[in-house]
Order: structure tokens, then C-alpha cells, then sequence
């Protein structure tokens, strides 16, 4: 566990938060928040976390997943590292994300899933996807935490 992660309140808040996809995707967006640079916009009516007017992880809350109708919260991020992604594609639920995004190695992740990742491991790849779309000098503020 790193540091941003173990700051927003431990392994408990971990744990319980393993249950309840919106606590879950709340926890997400606390996380992405906390890096160098990151703001909260509202395109299209859903929650998005940006660096430099780029977007690096979606926080939708379910009903626009492609054709699935109603479903859970979904986190979407940006993953180049080929084993990051293979290790996203392999969670229950997960797609590559629509309108060619997932070409560009985007992956669109549900949370309500069994076995749908934890809030430590999605943090993990946002922190990859911020990396992916940060300026450089915003990794370097980063890395220097």
C-alpha cells in the first residue's frame, strides 16, 4: 500500500469500502484528487478526474456502460503498460472502452462485479493512467512524495 492510499484512511476503509461499489468508486476519486494537478469535471454529466485538461480515469456511475442498460459504477482508466492492461481486461466485466478508446489502451472496469477489483488496486491504475497523460513535471512532483 502506498502512502496516498494508506491517507485516505487504511486497510479498513479498504475492506469496507470492497462492498459497496459506490465506496468503492468514491474512494477512486478521493485518491485521483489527492494527484499533483488533478481537477473534478462534469462532461456529459458524469464525474471525470483531469491533469492539464486530459482526462485520466472516468467515474461513471453505471448507466452508460454500451448496451448493458442499468449496471454498476465502472471506473475507466488509460493502460499502456501491456501487463497493467492484460491484468484489467482479465477482471470480471471489464471492456475495452467504446467510441476507439480502448485502442488507445483504455479499460472500462465494473464495480459490482464478484471478484470486481479492490480500491487499492484501482488506485493503483489510476496513478498508471495519470503517469500515461501528466505532464512531466507533474510526475516528477509525483515521484517526489
Amino acid at each position: 500500500m502506498n502512502d496516498r492510499t494508506r491517507g485516505r484512511g487504511g486497510r479498513d476503509d479498504v475492506r469496507g469500502a470492497r462492498r459497496d461499489p459506490r465506496a468503492v468508486r468514491e474512494r477512486v476519486r478521493g485518491f485521483a484528487l489527492e494527484l499533483p494537478g488533478a481537477y473534478e469535471d462534469f462532461p456529459w454529466g458524469e464525474s471525470v478526474v483531469k491533469v492539464n485538461r486530459k482526462i485520466f480515469v472516468f467515474l461513471f456511475l453505471g448507466h452508460l456502460v454500451a448496451g448493458q442498460g442499468d449496471s454498476p459504477p465502472t471506473v475507466t482508466v488509460k493502460l499502456t503498460d501491456p501487463g497493467a492492461h492484460a491484468h484489467a481486461m482479465s477482471a470480471p466485466g471489464a471492456l475495452p472502452t467504446g467510441y476507439g478508446l480502448g485502442r488507445a489502451g483504455w479499460v472500462t472496469v465494473p464495480l459490482g462485479e464478484a471478484g470486481a477489483p479492490d480500491a487499492e488496486l484501482l488506485c493503483d491504475w489510476v496513478e498508471e493512467s495519470y503517469r500515461t497523460v501528466a505532464p512531466k513535471r507533474l510526475v516528477a512532483e509525483l515521484d517526489a512524495d
